[in-house]
């Protein structure tokens, strides 16, 4: 029998206003083998957000303490606030044969990169700065000045999109969405996610 390492991490990145998190919301939605790594964050919520469900929000304090244990696969100050991904959650989803998605940035993704976790890497962006800036501008949740800020760190994090797997361009929701999807589906059937396929297949036990 061929026998399949079918789990894996699967990032998205995007600048901020890119729409990552309507994309990976809508995955979750119809695909029941994934599970969503819910990050730390030393920042404030936002609107409707939720402890627990959108972000474990955590003082600073207990961040850092969390980062001296070891306890972060991935972490990265961002716009003056603490995020990380942990470990134990990661890990505990892959050893039951589950995916895992998240939305991180560059900086996180990066750092994921260099550690034995398998993970597929995905960039998300609008198609094109006027039309992010315009998303910015339609959350109103920004002042002009924090947008324009905003912008400045899109400029910096596109020039990283050499170092992802897959880009999508978020011009339609739906079609992003199936883009994202299809990604996973081809990934889970990489011939370097099954255990010896030619033997599983010339010499089933």
């Amino acid at each position: 029998m061929i026998a399949k390492d079918n789990r894996f991490l699967i990032i998205l990145s995007a600048p901020s206003g890119g729409g990552k998190s309507t994309i990976l919301n809508r995955i979750l939605e119809v695909h029941p083998g994934i599970d969503y790594s819910v990050s730390y964050t030393t920042r404030k919520p936002r609107g409707i957000e939720q402890d627990g469900v959108h972000y474990h929000f955590v003082r600073e304090v207990d961040f850092l303490v969390r980062k001296e244990n070891g306890d972060f696969l991935e972490r990265a100050r961002v716009f003056d606030n603490w995020y990380g991904t942990s470990i134990s959650y990661i890990q505990s989803c892959l050893e039951k044969g589950r995916h895992v998605i998240m939305d991180i940035d560059v900086q996180g993704a990066a750092q994921i990169s260099s550690t034995r976790i398998p993970y597929v890497k995905i960039f998300i962006i609008p198609p094109s700065m006027d039309e992010l800036k315009q998303r910015l501008i339609n959350r109103q949740t920004d002042s002009m000045e924090e947008i324009e800020k905003r912008l400045r760190i899109a400029r910096d994090e596109i020039k990283q999109i050499d170092s992802y797997d897959y880009l999508v361009i978020n011009d339609d929701l739906d079609t992003a969405v199936d883009d994202v999807l299809n990604i996973i589906r081809a990934e889970e059937n990489r011939t370097s996610r099954y255990r010896d396929p030619v033997s599983g297949f010339l010499n089933p036990q």
